[in-house]
Parts: C-alpha cells; sequence; structure tokens
C-alpha cells in the first residue's frame, strides 16, 4: 500500500472539501438543542438560507442526504395517483423518478440522452396538450451531478408560463445550489430541494426545501403519508428558531460559518469563480483531444466536468490509477455512462492553484494509464492569467 503525504484531493462532485473556517465552526461543544443559545443559531440559519436561495420564502432544514429533501417536496405537496412530469437528463433524475413511482406517484419519465438538459419547448408542448391538468407538477434537476449537464431552469419557468398550466414546479439543485445562479423567486419555483455537502461545502447531513406560498397551499390538501418529513411542523417550531426533533446542532454552526463565507464573498462572485474555473477544466479537456459528455454549452455545468474517454479505456481503471499513485479522487461514471466517463469536480472551496493540481493529476493518470491525448494543462493556465490580468486591469481602472 502506497504511502502518500500532503492533502488528499477530493475532486468529486461533492461530498467537496470543507474550508477550515467550517470545521473550527462545527468544532463546538453541544448546547442544548431546546436553550435560547440554540434558538438564536437556528433563527440566524434559516434567515441567512434565504438569502443563498435567493428568497423571501421560507426554507425548512431537515437532518437528512438531499435524498430526503426530494422525498419532502413529494410527499407534502402530492396526493396518492397524482400524475408528475420528470425528465431523464442522467442518474439522479431517474432515482427521483423511481422514488416517485415508489410512494405511489403516477411518474412520466420524459426519455433524454444524458447529454442535454431538460428542453423547455417540450415542457410547453407536454403542458399544453394536458387540458385537463392532470399533470400536478414538473420536476426537473438543475444540474445533474452524474453528466455536468445543466438545465436552463428560468426557461424550463417560462415554458410553463406560456402553457397556462397550474402545475407545480419542483427543481433540485444539490449541486448547483452557492455554485451557479439559481433565484427560486425570480424563477418561480414552487419547491427548491437542496443539500449541505456541494457548494455550502458542509459534510453530508443537511438538506433543504425552499417553499413557495403555492406550495404551502397545496400541502393543506396532499394526502401521501408524512411525518418525519411534515412542513407543517418544521415551520411551527421554526417560527422560535427551534426544529420539531433533534437538528443536526453542529452542523448548523458549520452552516452559518458557510453562509457568513458565501455572502462575504458575495453570491455574484461566487458564481464568477465557479464559471471561470469550469471554463478553465473544459479547455483543459478539450485540448488534452478528450470529449466532455456535455453537448451544449449553454448547459455546461460551473459545478464539474464529464470527460468521455475514448472507446477502449475504462474510466474506472485511470480513477483508480491516479488515486493510487497521486492520492486523488475523481467521480465516477453512473448509471448509462459508468466505466465510459470520469468527473471533475470544481465547486465548494476552490481555487485556482487547487484547479491547477487538479489538472496536472489527470494528464499524469492519462499518460500513466495509456489514454491517448495531448498537453491540456496549459490552455487552462493560460486561461487563467487572462482572466487574472483582465480582472488586474479593471480593479486599476476602478481606482484610477
Amino acid at each position: 500500500m502506497s504511502v502518500h503525504r500532503g492533502r488528499h484531493f477530493l475532486q468529486i462532485p461533492g461530498p467537496t472539501n470543507v474550508p477550515d473556517r467550517v470545521l473550527r465552526a462545527m468544532d463546538t461543544p453541544v448546547i442544548d438543542h431546546r436553550g435560547p443559545e440554540f434558538a438564536r443559531l437556528g433563527q440566524e440559519v434559516l434567515e441567512g438560507l434565504k438569502a443563498i436561495f435567493q428568497t423571501r420564502s421560507p426554507v425548512i432544514v431537515f437532518p437528512s442526504s438531499g435524498t430526503g429533501a426530494w422525498e419532502a417536496a413529494l410527499v407534502n405537496t402530492l396526493s396518492p395517483g397524482d400524475k408528475v412530469l420528470m425528465f431523464e437528463t442522467g442518474h439522479f433524475a431517474t432515482l427521483w423518478h423511481r422514488m416517485a413511482k415508489g410512494i405511489g406517484i403516477e411518474a412520466e419519465l420524459v426519455p433524454g440522452d444524458w447529454r442535454h438538459g431538460v428542453d423547455p419547448a417540450a415542457v410547453e408542448a407536454r403542458l399544453a396538450d394536458d387540458r385537463s391538468h392532470a399533470i400536478k407538477a414538473v420536476a426537473v434537476v438543475h444540474n445533474e451531478t452524474s453528466t455536468g449537464v445543466a438545465s436552463r431552469i428560468g426557461e424550463i419557468r417560462n415554458a410553463i408560463d406560456r402553457a397556462n398550466h397550474p402545475a407545480l414546479f419542483f427543481v433540485d439543485t444539490i449541486s448547483s445550489l452557492a455554485s451557479i445562479d439559481y433565484r427560486h423567486d425570480e424563477w418561480g419555483v414552487d419547491v427548491t430541494v437542496g443539500g449541505s455537502q456541494k457548494g455550502l461545502m458542509l459534510p453530508p447531513g443537511i438538506a433543504f426545501n425552499a417553499v413557495s406560498e403555492k406550495a404551502l397551499a397545496a400541502a393543506k390538501s396532499a394526502r401521501l403519508p408524512r411525518s418525519y418529513w411534515r412542513w407543517e411542523d418544521m415551520l411551527a417550531n421554526n417560527q422560535s428558531g427551534f426544529f420539531p426533533y433533534t437538528p443536526a446542532t453542529n452542523l448548523l454552526y458549520g452552516l452559518r460559518e458557510a453562509i457568513h463565507m458565501l455572502l462575504e464573498e458575495g453570491l455574484p462572485a461566487v458564481f464568477a469563480r465557479h464559471a471561470r474555473l469550469a471554463e478553465a477544466t473544459r479547455r483543459a479537456v478539450r485540448a488534452w483531444g478528450l470529449e466532455i459528455l456535455c453537448l451544449e454549452p449553454r448547459e455546461y455545468s460551473n459545478s464539474l466536468t464529464a470527460v468521455l474517454l475514448p472507446d477502449g479505456h475504462d474510466a474506472d481503471r485511470l480513477r483508480r490509477i491516479i488515486l493510487e499513485r497521486y492520492d486523488m479522487s475523481l467521480g465516477t461514471g453512473l448509471g448509462k455512462v459508468q466505466g465510459k466517463v470520469f468527473r471533475i469536480g470544481h465547486l465548494g472551496d476552490f481555487n485556482e492553484l487547487m484547479l491547477a493540481g487538479t489538472l496536472a493529476g489527470v494528464e499524469m493518470g492519462l499518460r500513466l494509464a495509456g489514454v491517448p491525448h495531448k498537453s491540456g494543462i496549459g490552455a487552462a493556465l493560460a486561461y487563467l492569467s487572462e482572466e487574472a490580468t483582465a480582472d488586474a486591469r479593471e480593479t486599476r481602472a476602478m481606482r484610477a
């Protein structure tokens, strides 16, 4: 077994690197989750989350994985036999579809090729055909973590409106929240699903539902069984900063610090940083002579890049070589693309030098694995240098 020195490079698309500030914030004695100190923590976190989701609506916090937040979105708003329109953009979209069917929902999955996002025109056409309004909700994964494809949520909202359809709009932002621009209120989303372990820079263990007034109204008549996931109990307790059952206390300390960090940087700067690092990654991939799984540039993910290997080369073997030799973890291919792609995560607490190390590890791994490629890291570094120079000029001009 190899002995590695230095820090492990965790370049999967989540869980992501947890910054020292967040680790230190969680390194705190457990407090009484019914006491006044906790109430202040709870109220601060619940209010801060609204800024991250870009909403004035309540954000409900569950001690769970993102999968739990999927279930909460469904069971709080729907009844047995209700029809939901879903879209096959990748592995996680299919898992959400499977869950919906498993809890008694009639879930229609629109087929996809895993290389494109949701087509707004297809949404509009399907809803326009539904003259009886049998479809009660449209469920979309914003950033498909398995493929590196980001659907255009604002355009999908416009498509729903053009069809003049009353369906609820559910969006999974588990790998896009606090990484890619997302606007719960502006885009008219009824339930936004989120998780702690990606752009929020926390360990796994907390999940979110941001809920609109329309979703809260739907919850009053929903008939799917729910207890742990019940919004009403959460919202009643949240008014005073508490929760109906034991919360993930120390993760909430970390969440408060993560919110502070994101707002200190400013969400526009957070999104610009992710866009810059993502574009540098894509330039490296193209220079290597490899193919980006996502085919539509408008739908490139700024959280991760999924890279196709040439026929005859095993992406999991490449990942194994890189892990064993360079102590770096890359994302595996899931479902239909298993063994065909590897995924580079470039989200969360991440910067230019970390990306340079990541791309160097991939390039050296490609050589060791015998994957045909050209030199690519130089293309990424040149782009990052150009961007830094442009930023410096802009800063000087502003100071002049």
